[in-house]
């Protein structure tokens, strides 16, 4: 049964970063694409970032993160990172891992305020 934990969010400042871990548990977690969403109150869930499975370190971004976030991944520790910098207050959202396309987690708060 596959499980996926995320942590790390909290409250940043406006142009603050944060760094989000999922750590999965119960699957062979290097064969599967990694990737973040995000949910802000109202809205629809939204792709944030991706990454390929195994050792490639292909990654795809969302437009409205781009150049701002880094998503990286540890095979080792069964973990996918989401680092976030140059925050701005539209990034406050619920955000979500993703595993494979078809597990979440249940996500993590970010909010970013002054």
């Amino acid at each position: 049964q596959v499980q996926l934990v995320e942590s790390g969010g909290g409250l940043a400042q406006p142009g603050g970063s944060l760094t989000l871990s999922c750590a999965a548990s119960g699957s062979e977690f290097s064969i599967y694409a990694m990737a973040w969403y995000r949910q802000a109150p109202g809205k629809e869930r939204e792709f944030v970032a991706r990454i390929s499975h195994g050792n490639s370190g292909r990654t795809l971004y969302g437009d409205s993160v781009r150049g701002r976030f880094t998503i990286s991944r540890d095979n080792a520790k069964n973990t996918v990172y989401l680092q976030m910098n140059s925050l701005k207050p539209e990034d406050t959202a619920v955000y979500f891992c993703n595993m494979g396309g078809s597990f979440w987690g249940q996500g993590t708060q970010v909010t970013v305020s002054s």
